[in-house]
């Protein structure tokens, strides 16, 4: 009988052991996954896009007459002063050589008008003479009809004449001051330049439009230039705003005053506010050959300069626009969601297994989608589910080092 107890109970024992060997043999095995915990956060759509900076008000300066531009006087970051700085120096054009025919034609034109002004100062002398002569004879005329001597009628003949070369006076110093002219004008052509340029006159200077830096030099050398060509570039760094070129699409659903980050320009983010987008846009073809209308969206930037010293005209940045915000949203990362017929679902935790629950998703950007329904705050996800992974199946939180 005790022989018998003992065996049932060994029995027992082994059909333990056995039945636990069997489960754990097949017993399946828990799949290592990724678990978030979901919770409510600040949750942002954004736009991104490179850019640029550009100084508010830029002021070129242009050589205002053709001439050779002197080596520039101020250099690229130098302040200047409205009105005071003299920020470049434009000599006038000079006149060419004369050829043999040239130098033959324009001499013996200064022949000709000085023989035209001999003509003129000897028909002023014989015009003084007669003027003289003419007013001498109208005195002695007077003098004689006061006397009763002389006749009204000569009297009137002696001041016709006396007026006549009064008017021949005038006409005669007219011509000399013509001929004076026409000899000054002759000689003019014969005037040539030397080497060193010194028979012309320099230089026309040129002051600062306005405060600020020299951006950009056209010209550093002296060169000749064309009557409005640009010589330099002045601003204010402290005045700056960024421009970047957006999709059409994108630009329209911007929300007016929208916020953008400002990232990647060598510093700490900055902050900045949509100020306009410019009325007409433009065809640009992308890295992929694509044809799109982009337009440029102009921001200001809202950090105090102080914070960003460094920060110059056409530099690149990065900005991030904010087009959609909530402050409270309840989110699940884009990795942790996948597709089931027309919908989206996730995988929760439940104990040692996973269950797959139903969700509504809202907005989302690069990261995290918003939760409509289907979760609550504290639940924990599966991220990156693998495709093993089904409803009801064991798991195990991976562990990261």
């Amino acid at each position: 009988m005790v022989q018998t107890s003992r065996n049932i109970v060994l029995g027992l024992i082994g059909a333990g052991i056995a039945g636990g060997l069997l489960f754990v043999t097949f017993r399946p095995e828990p799949i290592p996954v990724d678990l978030h915990t979901v919770k409510r956060d600040h949750f942002e759509v954004t736009v991104d896009v490179d850019g640029t900076t550009r100084v508010v008000e830029v002021f070129e300066v242009s050589a205002p007459i053709a001439g050779v531009v002197q080596r520039s006087p101020v250099r690229v970051g130098d302040p200047v002063v409205a009105g005071e700085t003299v920020v470049a120096l434009v000599e006038p054009i000079s006149p060419g050589l004369l050829d043999a025919r040239s130098r033959l034609q324009a001499e013996a034109a200064v022949s000709e008008a000085e023989a035209a002004l001999h003509v003129a100062e000897t028909e002023l002398a014989s015009a003084r003479e007669d003027h003289v002569y003419s007013k001498s004879h109208f005195e002695r005329t007077t003098e004689l009809v006061e006397r009763g001597v002389a006749t009204i009628t000569r009297l009137e003949e002696a001041q016709q004449r006396f007026a006549v070369a009064d008017a021949a006076l005038d006409a005669a110093n007219a011509r000399i001051a013509q001929a004076q002219g026409g000899l000054r004008r002759a000689e003019a052509a014969l005037v040539e330049t030397s080497g060193n340029g010194k028979d012309v006159m320099c230089c026309m200077s040129l002051f600062a439009p306005s405060d600020g830096v020299v951006l950009d030099i056209d010209e550093v050398s002296a060169r000749p230039v064309p009557s409005g060509a640009r010589l330099l570039t002045i601003g204010d760094p402290g005045q700056i705003e960024l421009v970047a070129d957006l999709l059409t699409s994108d630009a329209v659903s911007l929300p007016p005053n929208a916020r953008a980050y400002v990232e990647r320009w060598g510093g700490q983010p900055l902050e900045a506010r949509l100020a306009y987008v410019e009325p007409a846009a433009r065809m640009k073809v992308s890295a992929l050959g694509i044809e799109e209308q982009r337009v440029d969206v102009v921001f200001d930037i809202v950090t105090p300069t102080e914070m960003r010293p460094d920060l110059g005209h056409e530099f690149a940045v990065y900005l991030r626009v904010v087009t959609q915000e909530e402050t409270d949203a309840l989110l699940v990362p884009l990795s942790a969601a996948f597709r089931i017929e027309d919908g989206w679902a996730v995988f929760r935790t439940e104990g040692d297994r996973v269950a797959r629950i139903p969700v509504d998703l809202g907005a989302r950007n690069g990261r995290y989608a918003v939760v409509q329904s289907g979760l609550e705050p504290g639940d924990r996800i599966v991220e990156h589910p693998h495709a093993d992974l089904t409803d009801g199946a064991l798991f195990e939180e991976r562990t990261t080092f």
